[in-house]
């Protein structure tokens, strides 16, 4: 019996994952188009074989996998034209991210041209320390857009969540929509109700007050640049820019690796932080924990945030002993292995387990789930 022949559109879609070694094989499975998209992928994805030593047949083209080849201006414009968003900024990610391809970043007009992401921004400052001079306006008009972008979506709900708990049990003459109690206004308008046309005339609207915090709390971001890190640098940056804003809360901001930045001054300037970020390097905790130990003023009202993933390049007795001394003061400890978007975390869980031992929560949240978070903490005591 003979074998059926193949769906050729799932033909043409092996012969795109496969690439150009499927050839002999599968010489003439896909159209015009597709083989447009073959050589596009092709220009990127062949630099997998570099250094693998993969024989270059001459059948199937040149063998050189030089990175020359590329011009980046007609290939981004190539894959633009040929997938959808969602793909191309999947490509133009593992194209930085994978293959180190700085020429996308290197020129204003095409950095200028990449659309805005998490992922774009997060690979920008990996490969900051490769960037010439002549696009860092660039890159600040790029850290610009996602900074806005994730405070439109994140900002109302911390703010929320942190300015302070509804007070159900007094109503307040501020007519702010998110305290409105629908209940108590029904109630209070009843004879107002019109069974003719079966509407309620509201003329006394009411609202919960909410509950007032008039101690401030230090709020300690103390957040690991190492390389692996991206993501959460720039929700942290974020985060910081939006607790900045509350007056129930003092930021203090410090980024390490086996350095230490205190970016405090900067804290409600997420783009001035994420401009100053470098990421890469070693990393040492237990200095950065040390030095965040100085900057508690009142232990018993102050949390410290360690974004980290607890790969600790240096002695980790030094980081347990400084935690252990944070805690026995007062100071509440939470420790997040991310805080981005997803919350998908790798980290040191041994090390993050000796940390919870000495009482610091480990976690891994959303910048909202924090704030949620830091707003428990601090309803335990309200002064």
């Amino acid at each position: 019996m003979p074998a059926p022949n193949p769906n050729p559109s799932n033909l043409a879609r092996w012969r795109l994952v496969l690439g150009k070694y499927a050839q002999p094989k599968m010489p003439n499975c896909m159209s015009g188009e597709q083989q447009r998209m073959a050589e596009a992928l092709e220009l990127l994805y062949s630099r997998e074989y570099k250094g693998r030593g993969v024989r270059q047949d001459k059948q199937l083209g040149p063998g050189s996998l030089d990175p020359s080849q590329l011009d980046v201006p007609r290939w981004l414009n190539e894959i633009r034209e040929l997938f959808p968003q969602e793909t191309c900024e999947r490509i133009t990610g593992h194209a930085l991210e994978r293959y180190g391809l700085t020429e996308l970043i290197n020129d204003p007009k095409t950095l200028a041209s990449l659309e805005p992401s998490t992922e774009l921004l997060g690979a920008v400052l990996n490969m900051k320390g490769q960037l010439s001079g002549r696009v860092m306006g660039e890159v600040r008009r790029l850290i610009s857009r996602v900074v806005e972008e994730l405070k439109r979506k994140l900002e109302q709900e911390i703010r929320n969540a942190i300015a302070g708990r509804l007070n159900r049990f007094r109503h307040s003459q501020l007519k702010v929509a998110r305290n409105f109690d629908a209940r108590d206004t029904i109630r209070r308008n009843l004879k107002n109700w019109n069974p003719e046309t079966k509407k309620l005339l509201v003329d006394q609207p009411r609202f919960f007050s909410r509950v007032k915090r008039h101690l401030p709390w230090d709020v300690i971001l103390c957040i690991d640049q190492s390389g692996s890190m991206a993501d959460s640098v720039i929700h942290s940056a974020v985060m910081a820019g939006i607790l900045a804003a509350l007056p129930v809360v003092r930021v203090k901001l410090v980024l390490f690796d086996t350095s230490i930045v205190d970016l405090t001054e900067h804290a409600a300037d997420p783009v001035e932080i994420l401009m100053s970020v470098q990421l890469g390097g070693g990393t040492n905790i237990g200095r950065a924990v040390c030095y965040c130990e100085q900057l508690v003023a009142q232990p018993k009202r102050t949390v410290l945030v360690l974004v980290t993933d607890f790969c600790e390049g240096a002695d980790p007795r030094v980081l347990i002993s400084a935690c252990r001394r944070l805690r026995e003061t007062g100071v509440t400890l939470l420790g997040l292995a991310a805080l981005d978007g997803q919350a998908n975390p790798w980290y040191d869980e041994q090390l993050a387990g000796r940390l919870a031992l000495e009482g610091m929560e480990i976690a891994a949240l959303t910048p909202v789930k924090l704030a949620h978070w830091l707003a428990g903490i601090m309803n335990r005591n309200i002064t």
